[in-house]
């Protein structure tokens, strides 16, 4: 009886000790999928990795770290409880077992989001100038990029700050790749450089230039961490308003556990309104057959207002606008959120690029003007659409200041008045529109209307609005719906000051509308395979296939540097599908598609 006992005791001992393996936390759970994979198939001797740990153990993490011969070397990191880091994979599998981190993720590239040039002649405007009665006055917008650099254009750049070595340098103005010009020329050109053929949304606006970008156009997502916090320390002393972020990577985690998310959603919680593009990977470069799932960080950020790409064919009628075959559709990685929020004019933009950056000594073919400094440049992508969005965000804001001073328009308040005044495109599922196309008109119209001092739940229209827009002799009906989450909220709701505008409040958070509405019946996406897509590839691999109504997630087993895109209806056939790489140039259609 005895030794029964001691054998069932020592059963009970090690079916425990059993229960406790089985059951300890699994140290790669608290890597992301491209650091898994790089630890599987390392192609380098060492990668960078953005280190979170539990509050106040930066220092103590990083000693541990420094002890080991593995870790090559720390960067500055802005971010309390962040630890940058380039890691072995000895040191990263030692970094995830310290019981003080939390979660491991990728210092992965971000690139900019622009695509094309075209080398034809540029369809002029010929609208007359109207007369303008908001242009951006005292707003500051953040345009965290490759740099700008000011010029007879005279636009307000109120400073400068690099970051492409980690922190923040004030320097003078700088844009050796030329996006930034580009993208900030779309917000607040003031019309010199093209002689007022080609001015920006809201020429009075003050730029603030966050250089995060290389001359190559690509940065580590630690220095644009590290650029919002700069935005968000100094957003009283700056004025800083809204922040641009017309860049992204490929989603390698979900966005809770994203440091380039947590970024965007504290700016936002300061306050600060954040406009993101929504990547350039819709569909397939040869084909364009449409594809589902390509949103890029930080446009998966709950809180970002995150803008899809429209081809206006260079036309003021909206008649024949389409969404850019490019522009990334929903739903994101991970997460499923809807996105993007809404789409804007992103292809064939005009704008100003400096005549010594990469992009007009790559592509001579696509200046158009190129006597000074600054030459003018047309190019495509859903960087542009962002840079247009952050210009009527800035007028929305003029609008709302002049209208009720003291007043301060939330960033929740801003991205519902951009979708209830959106054009709902006929025929186009909601993954791939949002709410619609930009109607800036109309969300300026709703901005100088709703008064922001009146208190919660208090209808705060303080004048009438019409709830179309004329645009070419043209009567266009708002589409009067906010894309929440994954629910779209119909009716009136905007009119009142509800708790969901407020600051803090997570975009698409179950909150109960007023006293009337709690949800509605419409979803997002209608559960179609067709709408869904069959699959998408990062890289080499497959990481996901959808059957419209669940999706079931594989992992990539390529090479971590590899950010390419695979788009194609092909589960079921025996076929390659086309790949895109933003390394490479490839033809598409006869325009030269930079991926």
């Amino acid at each position: 009886m005895s030794r029964l006992r001691t054998v069932t005791a020592a059963l009970v001992l090690l079916m425990g000790a059993l229960w406790a393996f089985s059951n300890r936390p699994n140290p790669s759970s608290k890597v992301d999928r491209a650091l898994r994979d790089w630890i599987q198939h390392p192609t380098t001797t060492s990668i960078r990795a953005l280190i979170k740990v539990v509050p106040a153990a930066g220092p103590r993490v990083s000693r541990r770290l420094h002890r080991s011969e593995s870790t090559t070397d720390f960067f500055p990191s802005t971010t309390p409880d962040l630890v940058v880091a380039e890691l072995s994979a000895t040191a990263l599998r030692a970094a995830a077992r310290d019981p003080e981190v939390i979660n491991i993720s990728t210092d992965a590239r971000v690139k900019s989001l622009s695509t094309s040039y075209l080398s034809q002649d540029v369809l002029l405007a010929t609208e007359a100038l109207l007369p303008r009665t908001y242009a951006g006055e005292n707003i500051g917008v953040a345009v965290i990029d490759s740099g700008v650099l000011p010029s007879g254009d005279a636009k307000y750049v109120v400073v400068t700050y690099d970051f492409t070595a980690g922190g923040a340098t004030k320097v003078d103005g700088q844009d050796p790749f030329g996006h930034g010009t580009h993208v900030s020329g779309l917000i607040a050109s003031t019309g010199a450089t093209s002689n007022d053929l080609y001015e920006g949304i809201a020429p009075a606006t003050r730029l603030i230039a966050l250089r995060a970008l290389d001359q190559n156009g690509s940065g580590y997502t630690s220095n644009v961490i590290n650029a919002i916090n700069f935005a968000v320390a100094n957003k009283s002393n700056l004025g800083i308003d809204i922040i641009n972020l017309s860049l992204g990577h490929p989603i390698y985690e979900p966005a809770f556990n994203d440091p380039l998310v947590a970024a965007v959603e504290k700016a936002v919680a300061a306050g600060i309104v954040v406009v993101a593009s929504a990547g350039n990977f819709g569909g397939d470069p040869s084909t364009h057959v449409p594809g589902y799932g390509g949103i890029t960080s930080p446009g998966n950020a709950p809180d970002a207002i995150t803008v899809g790409a429209l081809d206006t064919f260079q036309t003021v009628t909206r008649g024949d606008d389409v969404v850019a075959w490019y522009s990334s559709r929903g739903p994101t990685w991970y997460n499923g959120f809807q996105k993007p929020d809404l789409v804007a004019p992103g292809s064939h933009m005009v704008s100003d690029v400096p005549t010594s950056s990469t992009l007009a000594k790559s592509y001579p073919g696509g200046l158009i003007r190129t006597d000074g400094p600054i030459a003018l440049m047309k190019l495509s992508g859903t960087s542009m659409a962002a840079g247009v969005v952050s210009g009527v965000v800035s007028l929305m804001l003029d609008a709302s200041r002049k209208n009720h001073p003291g007043a301060r328009l939330t960033p929740n308040a801003v991205k519902a008045m951009l979708q209830y005044s959106a054009f709902p495109m006929a025929s186009v599922d909601t993954l791939t529109q949002g709410a619609g196309a930009l109607n800036a008109g109309g969300a300026v119209a709703l901005a100088a209307a709703i008064d922001p001092n009146q208190p919660v739940s208090a209808w705060w229209l303080s004048t009438g609005v019409n709830t179309w827009t004329t645009i070419a002799r043209q009567t266009l009906a708002w589409g009067q719906r906010v894309v929440w989450g994954d629910r779209v909220i119909w009716g009136n709701q905007l009119y009142t000051n509800d708790p969901a505008w407020a600051l803090r409040v997570v975009w698409g958070d179950r909150v109960i509308w007023g006293n009337r509405v709690i949800w509605g019946n419409s979803t997002v996406w209608d559960g179609n395979a067709s709408v869904w897509g069959n699959r998408v590839i990062w890289g080499n691999s497959l990481i996901g296939q959808t059957s419209g109504t669940s999706t079931t997630w594989g992992s990539l087993s390529s090479d971590v540097t590899a950010d390419r895109v695979v788009w194609g209806n092909v589960s079921s056939l025996n076929i390659a599908p086309t790949s895109a790489s933003w390394s490479n140039v490839e033809r598409a259609n006869g325009d030269l598609v930079a991926k």
